[in-house]
């Protein structure tokens, strides 16, 4: 069985529409909602369950809009290095970050004793938050939905 957590409704819909085989989970915004709501499935979950964060994050222009990124979980999966950081406002100094979300340190904190965890972040925008939409994020999300399905079914 699959389980999703994702922090939004609007992250969580791609899935719905799409009418995958899986369990989503909606934790709200921030990391302690996250690990709150990691850990009450994780309690549902059987050993060959897999357990997947889905959601979008902000990042430098390095990074293109709409970009997949597998975090590394574990890390000989990721093909490039990066820095992603959990923060819980909207970042001033971008050219301190590569990557940024507000839920990933609660997933991985709730999960790190888990073998079959997941996560991907889809970059929304360049640290300007305010241009993210509920409609622009399911469109990312629902673009990626398919591959993130492929890479978890490995």
């Amino acid at each position: 069985m699959i389980y999703m957590i994702f922090a939004l409704k609007a992250e969580a819909q791609a899935f719905i529409d799409k009418k995958l085989d899986v369990n989503i989970i909606i934790s709200g915004i921030g990391s302690q909602n996250m690990y709150n709501a990691t850990k009450k499935t994780l309690k549902l979950m059987n050993e060959d369950d897999i357990i997947v964060n889905v959601g979008i994050c902000g990042a430098s222009k390095k990074f293109h809009i709409g970009e997949l990124l597998d975090i590394s979980m574990p890390s000989q999966r990721v093909k490039e290095k990066f820095t992603l950081t959990c923060v819980n406002n909207e970042v001033q100094n971008k050219d301190k970050y590569e990557i940024v979300d507000m839920e990933s340190l609660g997933f991985i904190d709730a999960t790190n004793m888990i073998k079959n965890r997941y996560m991907f972040k889809i970059v929304s925008d360049h640290f300007e938050p305010k241009k993210v939409t509920k409609d622009g994020t399911k469109k990312l999300i629902f673009d990626k939905a398919n591959e993130i399905m492929r890479r978890i079914k490995k």
